[in-house]
């Protein structure tokens, strides 16, 4: 008696409805590498600013300032879950990974400071993320295309909203001005990164699901450079860029930030809301 049974008509057929692909290779419709780790890198840097934003809930300068800074925070974490949700289980991706599995931008990860510097992050990364949503528009991928024409308006607002904010606190009191003053040189560092390009996010540029942030870098210096100038205040002095954000390395402040955003998910995995 054979060790296996005989190769029968029936599965022959079967086998050949197979092909090319083996009945235990990935299905057809598995994400593509490229493209869910460019959709990562959009909603992190989305989860993560909103997750941020909203820790201004009931401690910013006036009751209007609250329920802003709240919208903004809400709108960021609507673009995040779309973006996650086209990479995989939102739900997971947002409470279920460890810091090392992030792609956010260091810029967004930063603690909040005083109102001066949420304001200066604000405008620093609202200006970049206004303008790739504008050439996303324009993406070969159509949930990418579609979350971005639906976000730009949104982010429209977001970069407004800052650099009125930054022009009233640079031009107003010494304190307000030097607050800001100091505000951007904390942050100015993390703007390099913003404009980085790695092989990754190459990969998507050439395959036209993502835009290539090189091409607009001059035209966001000179914007961020009229907002400064409008509100008094020298544009920052070059530093050491700090980057790798996107490659998993990150500052201990955004370790902080998920043990307090991922606490209840993880500590209660199975309850319903």
């Amino acid at each position: 008696m054979p060790s296996l049974p005989p190769i029968r008509p029936e599965d022959e057929a079967v086998a050949e409805k197979l092909r090319p692909a083996g009945a235990f290779d990935a299905p057809s419709d598995a994400h593509d590498p490229v493209r869910a780790g460019y959709l990562l890198r959009l909603g992190d840097d989305a989860l993560i600013l909103g997750q941020r934003l909203s820790e201004w809930c009931g401690h910013a300068p006036s009751v209007e300032v609250d329920l802003s800074l709240a919208n903004l925070s809400l709108d960021l974490i609507g673009q995040a879950t779309l973006f996650l949700a086209e990479a995989g289980d939102a739900d997971r991706l947002a409470f279920k990974r460890d810091v090392l599995d992030f792609r956010n931008c260091w810029l967004v990860e930063q603690p909040n400071g005083d109102f001066a510097r949420t304001m200066v992050r604000q405008l620093l990364f609202s200006t970049w993320q206004h303008m790739l949503y504008q050439r996303l528009t324009a993406s070969s991928d159509a949930a990418v295309a579609g979350i971005a024409a639906k976000g730009v308006k949104e982010v429209a607002y977001h970069r407004e909203l800052a650099a009125e904010w930054v022009v009233r606190l640079g031009d107003g009191t010494d304190e307000s001005r030097a607050r800001t003053v100091d505000g951007l040189d904390w942050c100015w560092r993390f703007v390099p990164e913003l404009f980085e390009v790695d092989e990754e996010l190459a990969a998507a540029v050439q395959a036209g699901i993502a835009a290539d942030p090189r091409s607009f870098e001059e035209e966001y210096r000179a914007a961020v450079g009229a907002v400064l100038a409008d509100a008094t205040l020298p544009l920052p002095k070059d530093q050491r860029a700090i980057v790798g954000g996107r490659r998993g390395h990150h500052s201990e402040h955004l370790g902080h930030l998920l043990a307090i955003m991922q606490y209840l998910p993880r500590t209660y995995p199975d309850a319903k809301w």
